[in-house]
Parts: C-alpha cells; structure tokens; sequence
C-alpha cells in the first residue's frame, strides 16, 4: 500500500474514533440540559451513561463487531456500522422524552462499539512496524479532536439551550455520512485476507474464541490489558461523560464555562496525541512514556478530589489528565491489544476486552451518581484514585516489547511459528 494511500486509510478509519468520542461528549456536554428539560432523575442520567457509547451500548457492538470483523473482514464493518450509527444520532436529534433520548443512546453506542475494533485492527495491520505507534496515533488524535470540536461547538451554541446540543448530534451525522462515504472504499487487509486463505487451505479445527480462553499466552494478555485500560477507563468514563456535570452541580459552573473547561482538556490530549505519543510512540521507550503519563492521570485527580472545586485544583485538573490522556492508558491499549494476537482473533479478542472495559464502566456510570450524591465527590474521587494507581503498577511492571517489530514477528515469539 502506497504511502498516500495508507495515510488516506488511515485517517478514513480514523473517523470511527472521532464518532466514539463525539457522540459520547455530545451527551455529556448537554447532560444537564437534558436533565432540565426531561425532569431527569439521577437514575435516568446514570442509565443514560451506561447504556450509550460510553459504556453498555458499545461494549455490546463490540462484542457483536469484533467477532464479525474476523469472520468477514474488516471492510464488513466499514460497509454498514456507519448506517446504525446515523439512524442513532438522528433519534437523539430528535428525541422528545426520556425513552427516546436512551433508544438514541443506545443505538449510536452500539455502533461505536462495533467499530473501534476493527478500527484499531485495520490500522496496525496496515501498518508498517516503524509506523504502527504513529498511526495508531493519528486515530487518538481523531479520538481526541471528537471532543475538542464537540465542546467549542458547545460554547459557541450554548446560547441555544437544548436545541445547539441537538445541532452538535447533527454535526455528528454528517461525520457519518462522510466517514461511511470514505471508509466503503477501503481495501480490505492484507493479513486478513493471508489467514482466510491459510484456514482454507489447512481447515479450521477449533473455533477462535476457544483457542482464546484456553491458550495462557492470551489469557495473560488480556488480564494485562484489562488491568491497563479497564481501570484507567473507569476515570476516563467519569471524565467524559459526567464532568461537565460534575462542574455545574458540585462546583457551580455555568455550562458555557464547563464546556470551556473541558474543550481546553480535549485540545490539550490531541496535543500530547500527536506531539508525543504519534511521534515518539516508535522510537521512545513505552515503559518510560506509559508511566509518566498514568502518574499524570493520578495526580490530577489528587488535585481535583481534594483540591476542591476551586479554579487552581480545576486548571491543575485540566492540564495533567488532559496532557496524560494524549499518551495514557487508551492509546496503549489501542497498540498493544492489536500486537498481541495473531490475526485470526485479533479484532475478536478486542471485542471481548472492549466488552469487558465498557461493560464495567457502564456498571460504575450507574452507580457512579448515587455515589456523588448519597457519599460525596471526595469519597468517589478518591475510589478513582485507587483504579488509577493500580493501572499505573500493571502497565509499568508488564509492559509488553513490541517497540520497532512486525506483527509477524511479535506473533511468532509469542505462539511459535505454527
């Protein structure tokens, strides 16, 4: 693949990362909004948080997305998930009560799901092994820029009330269109392709999901990655979708300034995105970078769980989570859950993995609420605390050496040439 042709790739599957994101702070950012309008409960605020992108709805597609991917291909997902995704944020555009506003939700979740991990699998399988950090890279800048652009859209329509986040949920089916327009012209993957061939020509003994559970190599991996994203994305979740309304209701922040506040953060990841982890990500080492990044995350909810609302804890909040995130714990995981498999699972065993992060984090978006409310922001800042520092010790003590090598190559010290 021409060197041209593979950035084009690369940034039309891009796209998926921008909509995952997008659509989870386009909620977020007119949360309280909503709340207004529809009299919400904060059971109902919460159940919005589980069940869309950010949590239950997406580890759900990624469960069904993963496993299709690997049967079909990836270019199967990029022929139709953008269609559901469509259809989701048009029903939020146009909800008019509660059920509504959640069918969107869910529906756009669930497409979001289906699509990253054939995102992330079709980068890295693309890539060459002096470029797979960089253009994983690139799909986190993509990652962080859907959230950037959400909330100046945010400030800029807040004048609006209800109908400028409606007008956001537009912006993000146009995305869509373009996205699907893009990505249907993809080529499908090379190594994809080899090991249909190979499963032709040898037979399949044993379904894919059972090699994954029973083989040990995979089992470890996956509880090194779950330990490295799952945890770190319970504060990640919090973050993206209830910290514009953790700052209007704890700290009395109108929305404009929320917004503000979290498009600066956003802005400040696709910065370190790009400038570190794009750039650095093949030639630095990942122990190194990883570590730093996940002590930055921790600190910065040090400083806002007991630094008070105040705006130096809310600034200090702002510049380490939003510098940590660009290099953290999900643009690893977005590496290494693709380096670690061979392909005949490798957007499978993502789907799983996913399933599990979001799963989790849609759980903790329902109690999450309760928890704020019933025992105080402190006491759930300082159980983020805890999730973050544990993350922080798996991926520094068992950071895998995959720096500057192939898929192949990974693939064949890990499993043996067969």
């Amino acid at each position: 693949m021409g060197e041209k042709k593979s950035l084009k790739s690369v940034i039309a599957v891009s796209l998926t990362n921008y909509l995952d994101s997008g659509s989870i702070v386009a909620g977020a950012s007119g949360l309280a909004l909503w709340t207004k309008a529809l009299g919400l409960s904060s059971f109902e605020v919460g159940l919005l948080g589980a069940l869309s992108a950010n949590a239950f709805g997406a580890a759900v597609g990624a469960l069904i997305g993963g496993r299709l991917s690997d049967k079909y291909g990836r270019k199967f997902i990029y022929s139709y998930n953008m269609l559901i995704y469509m259809l989701g944020v048009l029903i939020v555009m146009f909800s008019f009560n509660f059920a509504t506003l959640l069918t969107g939700f869910m529906v756009t979740g669930i497409s979001v799901g289906a699509g990253v991990p054939a995102s992330w699998t079709y980068i890295s399988e693309t890539s060459q092994s002096t470029n797979r950090a960089y253009n994983i890279g690139i799909s986190q800048f993509a990652w962080s820029m859907g959230p950037a652009i959400i909330f100046v859209l945010g400030v800029i329509l807040s004048p609006l009330g209800l109908m400028g986040n409606r007008i956001i949920f537009g912006s993000l089916f146009v995305v869509a269109l373009i996205a699907w327009l893009m990505q249907r012209g993809l080529d499908e993957s090379a190594d994809w392709k080899e090991q249909k061939k190979a499963e032709a020509t040898h037979g399949v003994k044993t379904h894919p999901y059972k090699e994954l559970f029973s083989n040990l190599v995979n089992v470890k991996s996956i509880l090194f990655l779950i330990g490295v994203y799952a945890l770190w994305n319970l504060a990640a979740g919090v973050q993206g979708f209830f910290m514009p309304y953790i700052y209007s209701t704890v700290g009395g922040l109108s929305n404009m300034q929320a917004n503000l506040l979290s498009a600066v953060l956003w802005i400040l990841t696709a910065l370190t995105g790009y400038v570190i982890f794009a750039k650095l990500g093949d030639h630095i080492s990942h122990r190194w970078m990883y570590g730093i990044g996940a002590l930055m995350a921790t600190l910065s909810w040090v400083a806002i769980t007991y630094g008070g609302m105040g705006w130096m804890a809310l600034w200090g909040f702002v510049l380490l989570w939003g510098l940590s995130a660009g290099f953290g714990a999900q643009a690893f995981y977005a590496l290494w859950a693709t380096e670690l498999f061979p392909t005949q699972y490798r957007a499978g065993s993502q789907g799983v993995m996913f399933f599990i992060v979001r799963a989790s984090a849609g759980i903790w978006s329902i109690v999450f609420p309760t928890i704020m409310s019933t025992l105080g922001f402190k006491y759930a800042g300082t159980m983020i605390i805890i999730f973050l520092i544990i993350s922080m010790v798996v991926g520094v003590l068992w950071t895998p050496k995959t720096r500057g090598r192939s898929l192949d190559e990974i693939t064949e010290e890990r499993y043996g040439k067969k």
